[in-house]
């Protein structure tokens, strides 16, 4: 699994980033998290706020913080 979090550098996308590392542990699911931070990679998933989190290339959630047991809920249904 491929973790994608589309981050400005912003609290925001920092807690995204802590969140989701969080949830994959309480999981036991070993993922690959890659922060991407240039703005046009970013655009070219079709999003204009950050953060963003992008599951094996699907967006799933973009301009909010989810919480750990929003991001588990996510995980579960892949």
């Amino acid at each position: 699994m491929k973790i994608k979090v589309l981050e400005s550098g912003c609290k925001n996308c920092v807690t995204l980033t802590k969140n989701t590392e969080e949830a994959l542990k309480e999981m036991g699911i070993e993922a690959e998290i890659i922060k991407v931070t240039d703005f046009k990679d970013i655009a070219s998933y079709g999003i204009m706020s950050t953060p963003g989190l992008v599951i094996d290339e699907e967006v799933v959630s973009y301009g909010k913080v989810l919480k750990p047991s929003a991001i588990k809920e996510i995980l579960e249904k892949r």
